[in-house]
């Protein structure tokens, strides 16, 4: 089983690899127990696999699956990939031909993301990432990620993008909530228009019914959130997949999957929400917060 916190980039790798492994064989009508017969495997072992349990996944055990399930090759390529992750632990593509500069890591992330049905996130410095405009994604980027070349830095930002078409789903739209501190509206993300065309966009796109943003003023003075953002995603029940917390430093990023530790801070979260004023509140301090600058 997963530890308490370990390390995002073989966590991420290896849960979304568990997805993708299980989705696999219920395309090819296939059992857990008849892909374990044919492999000569404990069922066990196939359920591990689907859940995401191993820590270490072989890439000779993924490309077995993804032969039996007649996987074409770029999802063989990337599922391999994914497991070699989980070896290494270095976030790089494993096997050969040319891969885009968004690594194996973002890829998983954002697999797990566009299959969650909600996502709880307390963010004390950025605007998160589903609520982004492509400028202010942009700015951040080209802040934090200076020896990347511009090629590379507009790959980030379309994967940036990207995310948010889980909010416009047809069928089950992501339900957000979002909790910000004050000091996500006062600090600038890039220049002055880019930074109120960010905080327009925050206002506008809370007004979605699958959308809930509150705001955390100065004036309330010390609170749970100040130990650091964090963001709690949640799977569909037909899912195998566990919940799960993401944090994340600019050192590194981390997973979190025991139950009493996502129970935290779920409690945790909650109390930001009775804490925080109600929605309605919160774009008026955004649009106060576009007049002061």
């Amino acid at each position: 089983m997963m530890e308490d916190i370990e390390s995002a980039t073989p966590a991420l790798c290896r849960l979304q690899l568990g997805a993708e492994l299980r989705r696999l064989r219920r395309e090819a009508g296939l059992k857990s127990s008849q892909v374990a017969k044919r492999l000569l495997w404990s069922p066990s072992k196939v359920t591990r696999l689907e859940y995401g349990d191993n820590v270490v996944v072989e890439p000779d055990d993924t490309a077995m699956l993804c032969g039996l399930y007649k996987a074409d090759a770029e999802t063989r390529s990337l599922l391999i990939d994914y497991a070699t992750v989980t070896r290494t632990k270095q976030d790089r593509w494993a096997s050969t031909g040319a891969h885009p500069s968004v690594g194996p890591t973002v890829h998983a992330f954002l697999g797990l993301e566009a299959s969650a049905t909600v996502v709880r996130d307390y963010e004390s410095d950025y605007v998160p990432g589903l609520l982004q405009t492509e400028a202010y994604a942009r700015a951040i980027h080209r802040t934090e990620l200076r020896n990347y070349s511009s090629e590379e830095i507009e790959m980030r930002v379309a994967a940036r993008m990207a995310r948010q078409a889980a909010l416009y789903r047809a069928e089950g739209p992501l339900e957000l909530f979002v909790i910000l501190s004050e000091s996500v509206l006062r600090r600038r993300g890039g220049d002055s228009t880019v930074t109120v065309e960010q905080l327009k966009h925050i206002a506008e796109i809370s007004t979605m019914r699958n959308v809930h943003v509150q705001v955390v003023p100065f004036s309330l003075g010390i609170h749970i959130g100040m130990s650091g953002p964090f963001t709690i995603i949640r799977f569909a029940r037909a899912s195998l997949a566990k919940p799960i917390v993401y944090l994340e430093s600019m050192a590194a990023s981390w997973v979190v999957a025991r139950d009493s530790t996502i129970d935290t801070y779920e409690h945790n979260f909650r109390e930001l929400q009775v804490l925080a004023p109600g929605p309605q509140e919160a774009r008026n301090m955004i649009h106060e917060a576009i007049k002061e600058i």
